[in-house]
């Protein structure tokens, strides 16, 4: 069923496309399938928003909607070391959306499609009982991909940016916590060098606790992490009030979409992120065992976002 308000599905579909830069048929939108060409590996996934869920109108804008959608999927080619290529957009829209609308949302997500080479070449819209945007993107690979499952007891942890913002941002009057919950930045550039210097990686999405749970199990090793070593903002510091009562934010609030790294050699990853002028943050290593450990202490109970 397609959505049926003011105006009809291929006018809405006109509507955003005409926010992009898109390439004419049949590589870009206008027939059944996009003709894609193939030149080697690629990294392929998809991600969602939804209403309700991962934001709420008026409290998002629409262009915030748009580049939040593209920059989860973004986020999830960087921890793969993967340049992005095309993508997919498929639209849930519930009665009222106006081309106004669309345009805003179109708008938010083509200006960070321009910034990293992404291009839009298909998609989909249907009717819905809310707001939804399906991203499916793909990326080319220059080597062999970063993995959940490359990293071995020794191995130092390291994160491309600050933890807990984005949850802050879910309640906090900042704006600097606001806009790391709005408009998150994929470390494409940051993954694209890690995947020549690092064993694994994955990008924080749902919590540090529990994405680092992932990379462990993937791996069959233990991870130590130190409080003192946890990058806190200062936004956050001040909202929070204390390092102390920050720490659950940056340890399970989620949805900052930094990555975290594994390590087998420091030296000279670190001089590669500095040279390259990259941001980085040590907080802990890897262990033979299992389950994730703060200040010694395994961590338990709720460690991060759950989608079900």
């Amino acid at each position: 069923m397609v959505y049926d308000g003011p105006m009809d599905e291929f006018g809405l579909i006109d509507t955003f496309v005409s926010r992009f830069d898109v390439a004419p048929p049949p590589r870009g939108p206008g027939d059944d399938c996009a003709v894609l060409a193939s030149q080697g590996p690629s990294c392929v996934t998809t991600d969602a928003v939804f209403e309700g869920v991962h934001f709420t109108r008026p409290g998002f804008s629409l262009e915030e909607v748009g580049h939040k959608a593209l920059a989860v999927n973004l986020s999830d080619l960087a921890s793969m070391g993967a340049r992005p290529s095309w993508f997919t957009v498929a639209l849930g829209l519930p009665r009222g959306i106006k081309p106004g609308d669309l345009k805003k949302l179109g708008d938010g997500m083509s200006a960070l499609a321009r910034t990293h080479g992404a291009e839009l070449v298909g998609g989909n819209v249907t009717r819905a009982a809310q707001l939804s945007v399906t991203v499916t993107i793909a990326g080319a690979l220059d080597g062999p991909p970063l993995l959940r499952s490359g990293a071995r007891a020794g191995d130092a942890l390291y994160v491309s940016g600050p933890l807990g913002d984005a949850a802050a941002g879910l309640k906090a009057k900042s704006a600097a916590l606001r806009r790391a919950q709005r408009r998150p930045t994929p470390h494409l550039a940051f993954g694209q060098l890690a995947r020549t210097l690092c064993s694994a990686a994955i990008d924080v999405s749902d919590g540090l606790a529990q994405d680092l749970g992932h990379v462990c199990r993937a791996s069959g090793v233990s991870a130590e992490l130190l409080s003192d070593a946890l990058p806190l903002s200062e936004a956050l510091l001040k909202f929070a009030g204390s390092r102390q009562a920050a720490l659950p934010y940056a340890l399970t609030g989620g949805e900052d979409y930094v990555l975290l790294v594994a390590v087998r050699r420091s030296e000279p990853f670190e001089r590669a992120m500095t040279q390259a002028g990259f941001v980085f943050h040590h907080l802990g290593w890897l262990r033979e065992g299992r389950g994730v450990k703060l200040d010694g202490v395994p961590l338990s109970g709720k460690l991060g976002f759950k989608h079900l």
